[in-house]
C-alpha cells in the first residue's frame, strides 16, 4: 500500500521590484507543480514598486515584513531582515529557501536559512563584476549567497564559469537562462490582450509623436553625486537634438530626484515621470529605440525586444551582453554618453548591429527549468 508523499514546502523570499519580476514566474511554476507547496515571504524592501508587481502577477504574500523605513542604513536594514526572515523560517519550517539576485533581502534570507541548516537555492547565481564596490553592495551580496547556496541557477554559461572559478561544485550549478525573459514575455502577452494595462503612456506617445524615444533609468548608489550629475548633463545635451525625446522614470530616492529635477525639469524633450509599474515599463521598452541605464535588469530585458543598451557604469556583472553586442559600457562621463548615443542615432549600421545581436540571457522557459531541477533534487534526496 503506497503512501502519498507530501509536497515539499519551498519558501520564496524577495523584497524589491526586480526580485518580484524575476521570481513571479518561479512562484507560478511551483504552484502549478503538485510536488511543491510554495510559501511567499516579502520583505517590502521596496514597498510601492514591489506591490505593483505583486498585483499584476496575482501574488498575495503569505508573509509581509514591511521593513522599509525612510533613511534606513544598510546595516539596520540587514539586521531587521535577518531577524524577521528568521522568525518566518521558524514558523514555516520549509524544506528549501529560494532567493534571487543580489539584494539585502536575498543575502539576509540566505544567511537566515544557513543558520537553520536549510538548503538555499539561488536564482540568477554567478553574476560577477570583479569589483566589490561596483555594484555596491550587490557584488558582495552575491558572493555571500554563493558561498552558502545548495543549488546555483546560473542564467548563462559565463555566470556558471564564474562559479566554477570560485570552486563551486559543478554538479550544483545549472544554466537555466534568466527568468526576467519569462516575465517580459508574459507581461508583453498580457498587454497585447489587455492594452489598458499600459495605456498610461499614451499622452507621452502623443506628445513625442515623430520623435525617436530614448528610455533612461538611473539609480545606482555608486553613481550618487558626481556620476548622477554627469548623467543629468548628458541627458540635457542629448535633449537638445530636435529629433529625440527622453522618457525618464525617476527613482524615488531623493539622491536621484534632486539632481535630475534640478538639471532637467522643464526641458521640452525630456519627460521626468514617476516610476512605472511593470506593464508600463515593458511598454516603454517597446517604444524606445535605445535604453540608457545603470540598471542590471534592463541590460537583460531590452535586448529581448531588440533594443540597444548603453550602460552608464564602469563595470557590469552582466558581461555577456557586452560580449554579445547587445550592450555597451559607457560609464558616466557626459561626453562619452553623448558620443555613444549620437553614434547609434546617426549610424544605422551601428544601431542594427546592436539591435540584431543575439540576446544571451534566455528564451522564456527558465522558470520551468528551475522547478524541474528542484523536483529532481527533492526526488534524489527522498
Amino acid at each position: 500500500m503506497s503512501t502519498a508523499v507530501s509536497p515539499a514546502t519551498i519558501l520564496v523570499v524577495f523584497g524589491t521590484r526586480p526580485e518580484a519580476i524575476k521570481l513571479f514566474p518561479v512562484v507560478a511554476a511551483l504552484e502549478a507543480d503538485p510536488r511543491f507547496r510554495p510559501v511567499v515571504c516579502v520583505s517590502a524592501q521596496h514597498r510601492e514598486m514591489l506591490d505593483q508587481v505583486l498585483s499584476i502577477a496575482g501574488i498575495v504574500p503569505d508573509y509581509d515584513l514591511n521593513v522599509m523605513q525612510p533613511g534606513q542604513t544598510l546595516d539596520a536594514l540587514t539586521a531587521n531582515l535577518l531577524v524577521g526572515l528568521g522568525k518566518v523560517m521558524d514558523e514555516v519550517r520549509p524544506d528549501r529557501v529560494v532567493v534571487q539576485g543580489d539584494t539585502a533581502t536575498a543575502m539576509a534570507g540566505a544567511l537566515a536559512a544557513y543558520y537553520r541548516k536549510l538548503p538555499v537555492d539561488h536564482v540568477e547565481a554567478g553574476l560577477r563584476s570583479g569589483n566589490i564596490y561596483h555594484p555596491w553592495p550587490e557584488e558582495i551580496n552575491r558572493k555571500i549567497i554563493g558561498s552558502m547556496a545548495s543549488l546555483h541557477f546560473a542564467p548563462t554559461e559565463t555566470s556558471a564559469a564564474a562559479l566554477h572559478a570560485e570552486n563551486v561544485d559543478p554538479a550544483r550549478v545549472h544554466v537555466t537562462g534568466n527568468t526576467v525573459i519569462d516575465a517580459l514575455h508574459w507581461v508583453s502577452d498580457k498587454i497585447a490582450a489587455e492594452p489598458a494595462l499600459a495605456a498610461g503612456l499614451a499622452p507621452l506617445e502623443a506628445r513625442f509623436a515623430g520623435k525617436r524615444i530614448i528610455g533612461v533609468t538611473s539609480h545606482r548608489r555608486e553613481n550618487f553625486g558626481g556620476g548622477l550629475e554627469n548623467i543629468a548633463e548628458a541627458v540635457r545635451r542629448i535633449a537638445a537634438r530636435p529629433d529625440v525625446a527622453l522618457v525618464f522614470p525617476v527613482h524615488p530616492n531623493p539622491n536621484v530626484r534632486a539632481v535630475m529635477n534640478d538639471a532637467l525639469a522643464g526641458l521640452d524633450n525630456v519627460a521626468l515621470i514617476e516610476p512605472l509599474d511593470y506593464p508600463h515599463f515593458a511598454r516603454l521598452l517597446g517604444l524606445a529605440e535605445i535604453m540608457l541605464t545603470d540598471s542590471g535588469g534592463v541590460q537583460e530585458e531590452a535586448p529581448a525586444l531588440g533594443k540597444p543598451v548603453l550602460v552608464m557604469r564602469e563595470t557590469t556583472e552582466r558581461p555577456e551582453g557586452v560580449a554579445a553586442g547587445t550592450a555597451k559600457l559607457v560609464g558616466t562621463d557626459a561626453d562619452r554618453i553623448v558620443t555613444e548615443i549620437s553614434a547609434l542615432l546617426d549610424d544605422k549600421a551601428a544601431y542594427e548591429a546592436m539591435a540584431r545581436a543575439h540576446n544571451p540571457f534566455g528564451d522564456g522557459t527558465s522558470a520551468r527549468r528551475i522547478v524541474e531541477i528542484l523536483g529532481n533534487e527533492i526526488r534524489d534526496q527522498a
